[in-house]
C-alpha cells in the first residue's frame, strides 16, 4: 500500500495516490459529507431527476459520492466500480465506506470493462466518472468509444456527469468528444485547480431556470448541497459565458 497515502488537517482525512494531488476528502466528524466543492457538483443531476434507479460511480476516491447517495437516497442502488483493491480497502478503514448491502455493491474492476458489458445496456440512471491515476494530468478513460459505451449504459433518460481536471486548455477535447455522444452536454465554471464538471445527457433536457431555481431550494434543504451555485453555473454556460478555447492540435 506503499502508493496511497492518508493526510490529516485537524477533522479533515484527504486520501493521495503518492503524489500530493487530492483524490480525495472527508470531514471525519461528518463522513457522509461530501467536502470539495467540485465533487459536490457531481451531484447536478439532482436537478433534473428524482434520486431513484440505478446510481453508478466509475471511480471511488475516497468513496464521498458513493457514501453521500447510499445514507441520502433510500429508493436508489448503488454501484462504485474502482480498478484498484487497496482503494476500496482504505476507503473502507479509514473513510467510512460502508460494507455491501442489498443497495450497495462495491466493484473491484476496470472501468471500461464494466461499461463494456452487454448486459448492462440501459440498467444506469445516473452514471458519475471520476477516474484518474496518481499523475492526474487528465481522465485515464476519456476517449469517444469510452463515452460512447457509457452513453449505452444509460436508459433513454439517464445522464452522466463527469470531473474533466487537466490542463487549459484540454477540457475542450474531452468536451467534444462527450457531445460526439450525447444529446446534450453542459458544464460548471472551473473550480480548484482545473476541475470542470460537465453534465451529458441521453436525452436533452426542457430546461426551465426558473424551475431549476426552487429545485436547488429543495436540494440544499434536503441534502445540504449549493445547488443554487449549479444554477447559476448552468445559466453562464447557456448565456455563452463558458464557452471554451480550442484545444492546440
Amino acid at each position: 500500500m506503499s502508493h496511497i497515502t492518508i493526510l490529516k488537517h485537524g477533522d479533515i482525512r484527504s486520501l493521495h495516490f503518492g503524489t500530493p494531488a487530492v483524490q480525495g476528502a472527508m470531514h471525519v466528524e461528518r463522513p457522509n459529507e461530501i467536502l470539495l466543492e467540485y465533487v459536490q457538483q457531481m451531484m447536478m443531476w439532482l436537478l433534473f431527476r428524482e434520486p431513484e434507479g440505478h446510481i453508478v460511480q466509475l471511480g471511488l476516491g475516497a468513496a464521498a459520492l458513493t457514501k453521500f447517495c447510499h445514507a441520502h437516497f433510500p429508493k436508489t442502488h448503488v454501484t462504485a466500480v474502482e480498478l484498484d483493491p487497496e482503494v476500496i480497502d482504505v476507503c473502507r478503514r479509514e473513510f467510512a465506506l460502508p460494507p455491501d448491502d442489498e443497495r450497495l455493491n462495491v466493484l473491484n474492476m476496470d472501468a471500461l470493462d464494466f461499461v463494456g458489458d452487454f448486459s448492462r445496456r440501459r440498467t444506469i440512471d445516473v452514471l458519475q466518472v471520476d477516474l484518474y491515476d496518481a499523475q492526474a494530468h487528465e481522465p485515464v478513460l476519456s476517449s469517444e468509444a469510452f463515452y460512447k459505451a457509457c452513453a449505452r449504459c444509460l436508459t433513454p433518460d439517464g445522464m452522466m456527469t463527469v470531473n474533466l481536471y487537466c490542463d487549459w486548455p484540454e477540457h475542450a477535447r474531452h468536451i467534444r468528444r462527450l457531445e460526439a455522444c450525447f444529446e446534450s452536454v453542459a458544464w460548471l465554471p472551473l473550480v480548484h485547480d482545473n476541475n470542470i464538471v460537465a453534465i451529458a445527457f441521453k436525452r436533452s433536457p426542457a430546461v426551465d431556470f426558473e424551475w431549476l431555481r426552487q429545485r436547488a431550494a429543495e436540494i440544499r434543504l434536503a441534502h445540504g448541497l449549493p445547488a443554487d451555485r449549479w444554477v447559476e453555473g448552468l445559466l453562464a454556460w447557456m448565456m455563452g459565458e463558458l464557452d471554451m478555447p480550442v484545444p492546440a492540435g
